[in-house]
């Protein structure tokens, strides 16, 4: 009988149809389709009688189901599939009795073997069919509910099988195979499913967790039993470089393989072979890498140990060019020191490990990508807080992560702050060492260094002098003679005694020094017949004392280590707080979120510094970004809404308090911010009553409290009636008792909170209350009496005092008007009083001049006041009343019946729908106010008229009043009449201006840059001429004048209402001020401008051609400075490209070398594109005669590294080398050009500037003189008007002579006419243009 043929495992199905030779298998026939069932059917026959070894008659019936896989219907595979697991199932039950049989026959043991592969390859092929055709369907949309339905079958009875495959490999197949290896090609059949069911991306999905650990304790025994590492090892790694999805299961197979299986060596072959990876090859490579990265740091996660063990051969990756790469390796090195090399116990060589992957870990903070830079600022975070670093590495990690708060990247930036965070939250050092003790600590440091120094000098000092006592000590030790014996004296203290006995050591008289010893202790010597055994018990006192005073000096040097280490990281604390408080207002709104959240961690923490933090986010409550917004809320919200104590009195209490401390010495744009906040508090009910209720109770002084305490609790008050006005308009009468009562003279600041919290009513519906009510009545004579005395804060309270009758009390003017006449009352019975008692003595002429000063100050003050309330009363309340009333009488009249035509009722129409009706009711509103305000507050019969020559008189003459405040309040009085009528205005625009340019006071320039403004907005027609006067106040000598002009030409050159076009770069000048609140507004308004379209980039020719000026005043570093700036805003590809041409064509224009350098810098910063390149190389001609200039050259030679930096095309590479080659040939031909001119006497400049002496129009242009801080009286040229101009041009007149401006501080001796500032009417602007309300639009 012929033997039966050996089935060998084929490499592919098509394989057992071929004849392989002689003794193997080989398919004979391919049954159809329909052939099928009954072949199933005769197989399930078989099986029951034979067992597994019927596959061996019927293998072909199963094949060909495999064979028709794709056509076969589904109930013909199932039935397959579950006939061959229960035949392998039976085959796998009866396998371990045949192994044992040790009279297994060569035939039965050859026919076991192959009906175990045969089965193993029909299911090991029908579960890969089933995965492919489960795959398949689930990416095909329109197959979805089969694919749910067929996949959801598969996935049932995957896992028995893949638990099947798992029993059947734990066997000891060896003697299938005589003893020998299992057959590889075996295995590879076993596990090859395994691996195709993970190339699934959906087998990381949670509900198939069951699965992977089936699969991985089916590999796992394929590992143990079947030697199947090396093949596992290059699976696994093939399949990390093409299935990105497999990491994290691998990862966790291996590490189950090694803690429960015991196979450590596969985690150092798997690390080992990623170790080899070309690192050229993965940065081309991005999709492996990510596999490889990703199992790396995941391995590391679970079995740091064993990755540390391998660690060197991944380390080469580190110096490669994939940053994933060097993400992983570095996340591994967190994780072992996290997990493996942390704590105080570790070996030598483990802290050398340690300290190692520290080094390497903040050598890469300074990586030059930005992901890897980020990425270990998180693994830093993540360290410190499981504190595993150590302390000795605090202070360089705290230098790193500071340095980063600097980076370019965002998010760089944004771990580099969470990391100081972390380091705040889990620092060694008490907070109380970094904030409260910092002076102690730094005396203890000094006490503790003098100490050990004096220590060494001591030891020094008796190691000197050791051998000499020992020998004396041995003399002494000989028998002493009675007659040889001295008495000596012993100190009453220990003190005395120490000091005895050391000065006669130091003077070498050691046999005294012995003596005075054994007096003072009862040396054994005198008592013992052996006194060198006797001393022994003194020898080790002496070792016990002098190893407590090393354990002393040891514990010293630690605390003064400690106490350093604190001190340095402090002062790094302190330097980010700086710099993190500044990130508040980056573009980055992830950076902003960031920052916040730090300081909300350092005031949690407790230092002090925080509170400025927290006082700088405020502004970001009005921040555009509903993150940010919400982030500023929710910062305050943890701060103040959450306080600790447990009572609700408790809490409001600390509520209050916290509150309180902000608004210490904060500013109005402070406050105004707060009461933002605490109002959308207010509407979200998240203060409660208990807080409204201790407020009431400090302003009442129900509850004691300071006077500062108080004021708060106004202030607090007025935030919270923004959100909830009834908590104000329930308690007015309380407002107006308490705070308004007679001790309202002893401090005029809690009354001035009072009133700005009464005006907050007017927020709730409108509404005003009668003449006679009790507030305005307290308001009246609180004002009033505080006039005759001299108090600093009395302005300031008067002023809101106005503002708030002029918009609650009806009859406003009346009330006003009855305070001005009380005022000017007792100012003349001050006068008469001076006068009297003056009568004998010498008097000033000017009887003004007697009145005490401050008198004068709030005369003019109030009267300023009082006329500006009274224009905005007018143009404000007055105009809506009177529209309220004409829609009302409207309405009243579109409800009666109509009675006229028809035609009328349709012209009616028409002219309501082209809204002519309600516009010329308007413009004849506005008639109406105008021609009271230019009409009547100011003549003859107002009030006003009384007080005007006083307050032109304190301008006219500021030699006579010399007060600085008087001054200031003059000059802002005058402004707000100007406000009020335009004749006024137009009449006194030259004295305004004139004090404005030659006053010496910083605070009447400021006040009149404001009065300007407020001028230009509301006659912008008759300050238009004075514009330029304005734009010179940026270069005051005075820094809050210039900070005052820049705020004041910001709000008016973003609201359209001064001319931007040839003096703008007087605000770019201000990007470069030494004062950081002056840079700060200009950035601001660069920053606003840059949003209103292109205004920066229609704006920077004119900025470049101003500023490069050699006579601007403008240093070339400064210029460059400027510029970098404002080339920031320009982002738009087309802007970059047209301001490229332009920026070459002004070389042409260009006069001197200065101008060529500015220019070409221009270029470097721009980032050129290649059509930007072909811009270039178009307007070649325009610059190739300046490269001769190496600054010039070098600044082109940037802009071409950088094109080439930026990763360009070939086509675009060529023209950049054939212009680099341009360049160098024009720069070259210069230098030979220049060479030869030198032989001659001049160069060509020089004689460029020779012959623009002959022919000066070749040379002529813009020479802009620099503004000086405050111009000569030459310098003061008065506008011309447009009306002026244009009669100029129509006729010729003869030149007038510029009038000379004198000012009365000058010549205090001058009489009255002299003494006036004003000039001639001649040189003042004739144009006048009637007042208007239209707004800037209109006006263009």
């Amino acid at each position: 009988m012929a033997a039966a043929p050996e089935f060998h495992l084929p490499l592919a199905p098509a394989d057992l149809l071929r004849d392989g030779g002689p003794g193997r298998y080989v398919v004979r026939e391919v049954l159809l389709v329909r052939e099928l069932p009954p072949a199933l059917a005769a197989f399930r026959t078989a099986f029951r009688a034979r067992g597994a070894l019927a596959v061996l008659q019927h293998f072909d019936g199963v094949y060909s189901v495999l064979h028709h896989f794709r056509t076969v219907g589904t109930a013909v595979k199932e039935d397959a599939l579950e006939l061959m697991m229960h035949v392998l199932s039976h085959h796998s039950n009866e396998l371990p009795a045949i192994l044992s049989d040790s009279g297994l026959s060569h035939a039965d043991r050859a026919a076991h073997l192959n009906a175990l592969k045969m089965n193993c390859y029909l299911l090991t092929g029908l579960m890969d069919a089933f995965e492919m055709e489960t795959c398949k369907n689930s990416c095909l949309e329109n197959r979805k509910n089969h694919a749910k339905t067929s996949g959801s079958l598969w996935e049932e009875e995957r896992e028995p099988l893949l638990r099947l495959l798992t029993q059947l490999l734990q066997l000891d197949l060896r003697r299938l195979w005589g003893g020998l290896a299992v057959e590889e090609e075996f295995v590879s059949l076993m596990t090859g499913s395994c691996y195709r069911i993970l190339e699934n991306p959906s087998i990381g999905l949670q509900r198939y967790r069951v699965t992977r650990e089936t699969l991985t304790h089916l590999l796992a025994a394929a590992l143990v039993h079947c030697d199947h590492m090396f093949s596992a090892t290059l699976k696994i790694t093939q399949m990390l470089q093409h299935f990105e999805h497999v990491a994290p299961v691998f990862a966790q197979a291996v590490s189950l393989w090694a803690k429960e299986y015991g196979l450590k060596s596969l985690v150092g072959e798997l690390l080992r072979e990623i170790g080899q990876k070309c690192p050229q090859d993965l940065a081309r490579e991005a999709s492996g890498v990510k596999g490889y990265a990703t199992f790396i740091s995941e391995l590391a996660e679970q079995i740091p140990a064993l990755v540390l063990a391998n660690m060197s051969v991944l380390l080469p990756h580190l110096d490669g060019e994939s940053y994933m790469m060097r993400n992983a390796i570095l996340a591994a090195m967190a994780e072992v020191l996290v997990q493996v090399l942390n704590g105080d116990q570790l070996e030598k060589a483990a802290r050398g490990t340690r300290d190692k992957f520290l080094d390497t870990l903040q050598a890469h903070v300074c990586d030059v990508h930005s992901f890897v830079r980020s990425r270990v600022l998180q693994l830093f975070t993540r360290i410190v807080q499981h504190k595993a670093l150590p302390l000795t590495q605090f202070q360089s990690v705290v230098s790193l992560a500071v340095g980063r708060l600097k980076d370019k990247s965002v998010i760089v930036v944004k771990n580099a702050i969470q990391l100081l965070a972390a380091f705040l939250s889990n620092n060694p050092f008490s907070s109380k060492v970094i904030s409260v003790y910092m002076a102690d600590m730094l005396d203890v440091c000094l006490q503790a260094e003098y100490l050990q120094c004096a220590l060494a000098r001591a030891v020094e000092e008796w190691e000197a002098m050791l051998p000499e006592i020992r020998a004396a000590i041995q003399q002494l030790f000989q028998p002493l003679q009675k007659e040889e014996e001295e008495v000596l004296e012993v100190e009453e203290t220990v003190e005395r005694t120490v000091e005895q006995i050391t000065g006669l050591l130091k003077k070498l008289n050691y046999n005294t020094a012995h003596k005075q010893v054994c007096c003072v202790g009862s040396c054994p010597g005198e008592n013992s017949e052996d006194p060198p055994g006797d001393n022994s018990s003194d020898k080790i006192e002496e070792v016990a004392q002098e190893e407590q005073a090393q354990t002393e000096l040891v514990k010293q040097e630690m605390l003064v280590q400690y106490l350093q280490d604190a001190y340095n990281f402090s002062v790094k604390i302190t330097e980010a707080l700086n710099l993190i408080s500044k990130m508040m207002y980056e573009n980055s709104v992830s950076v902003v979120q960031e920052a916040i959240e730090f300081f909300v961690t350092v005031s949690q923490f407790g230092v002090p510094q925080a509170l400025l933090g927290v006082r700088r986010m405020l502004p970001l409550i009005w921040s555009k970004e509903p993150g940010i917004k919400e982030a500023v809320l929710n910062a305050y919200r943890q701060l103040y809404l959450s306080p600790s104590e447990d009572s609700e009195r408790a809490k409001a209490q600390a509520l209050v308090h916290s509150l309180s401390l902000i608004m210490v010495d904060a500013s109005l744009g402070t406050i105004q911010c707060l009461e933002e906040i605490i109002s959308e508090f207010m509407q979200k009910d998240e203060i409660k009553p208990a807080v409204t209720q201790l407020l009431w109770e400090r302003f009442t002084e129900k509850s004691p409290c300071s006077s500062l305490e108080r004021r708060a609790a106004v202030m607090l008050l007025g935030m919270m009636a923004r959100g909830k006005p009834e908590i104000i308009g329930s308690n007015l009468d309380i407002l107006v008792t308490m705070g308004l009562s007679e001790k309202a003279c002893e401090d005029y600041r809690l009354p001035q909170e009072v009133c700005n919290v009464i005006s907050k009513l007017k927020n709730s519906a409108p509404f005003r209350l009668p003449q006679d009510h009790m507030l305005f009545g307290c308001l009246s004579e609180t004002v009033s009496k505080g006039f005759a005395q001299p108090s600093s804060h009395w302005i300031p309270f008067m002023e809101s005092a106005v503002t708030l009758i002029y918009q609650l009390a009806e009859g406003a003017e009346e009330i006003c008007a009855h305070i001005l006449h009380e005022c000017s009352q007792q100012a003349l019975e001050k006068l008469q009083e001076a006068d009297e008692q003056q009568a004998g003595e010498e008097k000033i002429s000017d009887g003004a001049g007697s009145l005490p000063t401050f008198l004068l100050l709030h005369l003019v003050s109030l009267v300023g006041q009082v006329a500006l309330q009274q224009v905005a009363y007018l143009e404000v309340s007055v105009s809506a009343e009177l529209r309220r009333r004409r829609i009302l009488k409207e309405e009243k009249t579109k409800k009666k019946p109509d009675t006229s035509t028809g035609n009328t009722g349709n012209e009616i129409t028409m002219e309501e729908e082209l809204g002519l009706v309600g516009a010329t009711a308007d413009e004849a509103e506005a008639e109406l106010i105008r021609s009271i305000c230019e009409t009547e507050l100011l003549d003859g019969k107002h009030l006003f008229s009384a007080f005007v020559p006083l307050v032109l008189k304190i301008c006219n003459n500021p030699g006579l009043y010399s007060d600085s405040a008087l001054s200031a309040a003059a000059a802002l009085t005058l402004g707000k009449l100007c406000m009020v009528s335009s004749e006024f205005c137009d009449s006194h625009l030259r004295l305004l201006f004139t004090m404005m340019e030659k006053s010496t006071l910083p605070g009447v320039r400021s006040n009149l840059i404001i009065a300007a403004g407020d001028l230009a907005i509301r006659f912008p027609n008759l300050v238009e001429p004075w514009t330029s006067h304005l734009y010179a106040r940026l270069r005051d000598p005075c820094p809050s004048v210039r900070q005052t002009a820049g705020l004041v030409m910001t709000h008016l050159i973003l609201k359209d209402m001064v001319k931007v076009k040839g003096q703008v770069s007087e605000m770019a000048t201000l990007l470069i001020d030494q004062e950081e609140e002056i840079v700060g507004v200009a950035q601001n308004f660069f920053g606003e401008l840059a949003n209103k379209g292109n205004a920066v980039y229609n704006l920077l020719p004119d900025i470049i051609s101003h500023l490069s000026d050699p006579n601007s005043g403008i240093e070339e570093e400064s210029f460059h400075t400027i510029m970098r700036h404002l080339f920031s805003y320009i982002t738009k590809d087309k802007q970059t490209e047209s301001l490229v041409e332009k920026l070459c064509q002004r070389f042409r224009t260009a006069r001197t070398e200065r101008q060529y350098r500015d220019l070409s810098h221009c270029l470097t910063l721009l980032p050129v594109s290649e059509r930007g390149l072909h811009k270039l190389q178009d307007n070649y001609d325009c610059f190739a005669d300046k490269l001769q200039d190496p600054a010039v050259y070098n600044c082109f030679q940037t802009v071409l590294a950088r094109f080439r930096r930026a990763g360009v095309k070939p086509e675009a590479k060529a023209l950049a080398e054939e212009l680099e080659q341009k360049l160098s040939a024009s720069h070259n031909r210069g230098l030979d050009s220049t060479e030869t001119c030198q032989d001659g006497s001049q160069t060509p400049i020089q004689k460029l500037a020779a012959f623009s002496l002959f022919f000066p129009f070749f040379l002529t242009g813009s020479r802009r003189q620099p503004l000086s801080p405050a111009n000569t009286d030459d310098d003061f040229v008065t506008p011309a008007s447009r009306t002026l101009r244009k009669h100029k041009r129509t006729q010729k007149r003869p030149a007038r002579k510029k009038a000379i401006i004198t000012f009365s501080s000058d010549e205090e001796n001058n009489s009255e006419d002299e003494r006036s500032a004003e000039l001639r009417e001649e040189e003042t602007p004739t144009k006048t243009t009637p007042i208007t309300r239209s707004s800037a639009r209109r006006l263009r």
